[in-house]
């Protein structure tokens, strides 16, 4: 048996999660089907989403078609759940992507389609919903191809679109007009082929072409598009046809070195870790010890890399000590199935891994890291605040435990207000934070007002140094740094500008690593990223000890002396960079009728946005332009009255821009190191 790792994506309510268990019946892993809107389905297991109807965690479920072994992954198809999707694209072979007939090709749907574009993974289009009033079929391929990829091949026509009676009609060999637009599609790729058919169009049968589709289709050159209803169940048999058909199988050897990618944490019934692993070569075993890895250039939030490598160490470091597997549990038929081992190309279930965390490889990373973002970071934070007093301690550490889950759900602590804050995609993803507190933790809590995550970029290049033994250093340590500006996206590097033999490794590990936690803070209080950083100075007293050679730490550097020093010294580097404070900006759509351009105008300059030349279409006009993410939530609400309830708007995370006039500050959750007295004295009451 060949195996697949098979992603759904889609657009909220397009029909993902109705769509798997339309599969999963015609793959005869289920008798009936089960619906979203009564909380029966296979994938949407929880009692939250079973409630809410959507799909919140991304869950993996398994079955045949003829000799491929599909292991399906359901995505939520919620911006603000978006982390779920990121987390599966590192371990697809390929994809479907649901678009809906009726509402068409949505925000989200563009942003997943150039995302897979991008990563190279093969995907095929379903068209879901074609039994809904308002069922498009050749408009709907128009705007497929103008807005998700001009190499879109129709699979099929639809009879009776609309109605309870639509049916999906695959094309054929015999139908001149596909063979014809799938000759104009494959051509363009493939010169030998174009060649052939112009010397003599009769020279190149229908299963030559389907041969250089599935080819195609695998290289992210061709999209086949098929159309049907997963309520229905009308096209969903040919869909399964072709991706058993179009898609590549996995690659990897079962006998080649163990390397994997832990892609998902959830917790047993006893609350115990479990890591869904992703095997692309070799084979793991029960009772087998792993080492894990992970990025060594963690962002200061500890969501990912940040940048570039260190220049100081291996890129990826160990996680913890060796780790024994204790149950490994395989997805078979729709079931989840105790086994002894997982060989390459499969997806399991491992117990016994407490320290392991989303993007942790085993064997190393494969190509694109793991833990690397395809979608932008989130862009909103809120203070959560428990409703008793008495359960701050409690949800500090159930916060913790999500966030464990989430990589990209960042916490901060502020000592000083006892307050915790937590990053967020949207106002929906708040909610189900609220109830997953409320129903599995037991933890009434309330939110502050939402606010943008803004973040700092240096001006300038700054440095400082500081030198041991000399006032008012009071740490055995020196260090100087220099700070430098980075091109837009290069994220964090760090670099040595003294020889690496100058000093023990573990000082220059605890200088760098320092280095990253102290960014999460800049001169505004936002994370600062895109810079270099360089290490222009290091110094240390080597271990000292008495006559009866009792380690004295007055006379010797430790790691600790750096950990303390380092954050002076950047922050003093930081202040004579000098930073800049950028917001995070949506590219939005708007099209609305004619007679509303001057008050929608004038909302837009209001509302600080920045719109291009707008674009007459008949009695309509189409407006594009960037506004702050702060923003988009009034824009929505003003709308309506804006184009008397006409007004269509699309919006998406597009960049960060710098922000004119005073900076927003964010509370800082430390001391500032920037107060040099107050700071050493600080230290020097410490130690």
């Amino acid at each position: 048996m060949h195996t697949l790792n098979l992603g759904i994506l889609a657009h909220v309510d397009a029909g993902k999660t109705s769509l798997t268990e339309r599969l999963l019946h015609t793959a005869g892993v289920i008798d009936e089907v089960g619906s979203v809107d009564d909380g029966s389905t296979r994938t949407d297991s929880s009692e939250l989403e079973r409630r809410r109807g959507i799909t919140i965690t991304s869950a993996v479920v398994s079955f045949a078609l003829g000799d491929v072994t599909v292991n399906l992954i359901d995505t939520p198809g919620h911006p603000d759940f978006i982390a779920e999707v990121e987390r599966a694209l590192s371990v697809l072979d390929g994809a479907v992507l649901v678009v809906s007939a009726v509402e068409g090709v949505q925000p989200q749907t563009r942003v997943l389609m150039r995302t897979l574009r991008r990563l190279g993974i093969p995907t095929l289009l379903f068209v879901n919903k074609i039994d809904r009033a308002g069922a498009r079929y050749g408009t709907l391929l128009r705007e497929i191809a103008g807005k998700l990829s001009p190499a879109v091949v129709p699979m099929g026509t639809v009879a009776g679109p609309g109605t309870r009676a639509a049916r999906y009609v695959p094309h054929t060999g015999d139908d001149p007009d596909f063979t014809t637009r799938l000759l104009d599609v494959l051509a363009a790729e493939d010169d030998a082929l174009l060649a052939a058919y112009v010397a003599d169009e009769t020279s190149v049968a229908y299963p030559e072409l389907r041969r250089a589709l599935a080819a195609q289709t695998a290289r992210v050159r061709a999209h086949p598009v098929f159309f049907g209803s997963a309520v229905t169940g009308a096209g969903v048999a040919e869909l399964a046809d072709g991706i058993r058909e179009l898609l590549p199988r996995t690659a990897g050897r079962a006998d080649g070195p163990a390397q994997g990618t832990v892609f998902k944490i959830d917790r047993g019934p006893a609350g115990e870790r479990v890591a869904y692993l992703r095997m692309f070569s070799g084979t793991v075993r029960v009772r087998d010890r792993l080492i894990f890895t992970r990025p060594a250039a963690a962002g200061p939030d500890g969501t990912g890399p940040d940048g570039a490598g260190t220049g100081t160490a291996d890129p990826r470091i160990p996680v913890a000590a060796e780790q024994r597997i204790t149950g490994i549990g395989l997805f078979d038929q729709g079931e989840e199935v105790p086994a002894r081992a997982v060989t390459a190309g499969r997806i399991a279930t491992l117990r016994g891994l407490s320290a392991v965390r989303i993007g942790d490889t085993v064997g190393g990373p494969r190509g694109t890291a793991p833990a690397a973002r395809h979608f932008a970071p989130p862009t909103l934070e809120t203070v959560v605040v428990p409703v008793r007093p008495a359960d701050r301690g409690a949800l500090h550490a159930a916060l913790t435990q999500l966030a464990d889950q989430d990589p990209l759900i960042n916490l901060r602590q502020d000592d000083v207000r006892r307050e915790i804050s937590v990053s967020l995609y949207g106002e929906v993803q708040k909610e189900v934070i609220q109830a997953t507190l409320a129903e599995e933790y037991g933890i009434d809590v309330t939110f502050r007002e939402t606010t943008t995550i803004c973040l700092e970029r240096p001006i300038g290049t700054g440095t400082a140094v500081e030198i041991i033994d000399t006032d008012p250093n009071p740490f055995l340590a020196t260090v100087g740094l220099r700070v430098e500006p980075a091109p837009p996206g290069a994220g964090v590097a760090f670099r040595l500008g003294v020889e690496l033999g100058s000093m023990p490794f573990a000082f220059f590990r605890a200088v760098e690593e320092t280095v990253r936690e102290s960014l999460g803070q800049g001169l505004h209080g936002w994370r600062v990223t895109d810079c270099m950083v360089t290490m222009t100075h290091a110094g240390y007293w080597p271990r000292q000890s008495h006559s009866h050679a009792v380690f004295d730490k007055s006379m010797s550097s430790t790691a600790g002396d750096f950990r303390n020093l380092t954050p002076l010294v950047l922050a003093a580097a930081l202040a004579e960079a000098r930073t800049q404070v950028y917001e995070p900006v949506h590219r939005f759509r708007l099209d609305f009728p004619a007679e509303a351009l001057s008050p929608v105008m004038a909302a837009l300059a209001r509302l600080r946005a920045v719109p291009g030349p707008p674009r007459r279409r008949g009695s309509w006009y189409e407006l594009e332009g960037e506004i702050p993410v702060a923003r988009v939530h009034e824009l929505e609400r003003r709308l309506p009255t804006l184009t008397s309830g006409e007004g269509v708007l699309e919006t998406a995370f597009h960049d960060y821009r710098p922000v004119h006039g005073t900076p927003p500050a964010r509370p800082r959750t430390d001391h500032n190191p920037l107060d040099r007295k107050e700071y050493l004295l600080h230290v020097q009451r410490r130690v």
